[in-house]
């Protein structure tokens, strides 16, 4: 599946940056705390990682600064996510 995703950042040092995923293609919950092991891709760059659920039901994906290069909060980003379910 892929969409694509505005960046945001939360606010405070050291706040992470993160790529929403659209409710249509959140995962179930596999692990604890709302995760969901998948393999990710952002303009091209794949990794394994996990998708999380915040405190509103958000799913959420980070996106590490060395996988989004330059971008940052408000950059869009093309997405395409491999659950990888239990």
């Amino acid at each position: 599946m892929s969409f694509k995703a505005k960046l945001f950042r939360y606010p405070g040092k050291g706040g992470w940056t993160f790529a929403p995923v659209p409710p249509e293609y959140a995962p179930p919950y596999t692990l604890g705390w709302g995760r969901t092991p998948v393999t990710a891709n952002v303009d091209g760059i794949s990794w394994e990682t996990s998708v999380w659920s915040d405190k509103s039901g958000q799913v959420l994906l980070s996106v590490p600064k060395k996988i989004r290069g330059g971008k940052s909060h408000g950059d869009m980003v093309e997405v395409s996510l491999q659950y990888r379910l239990k």
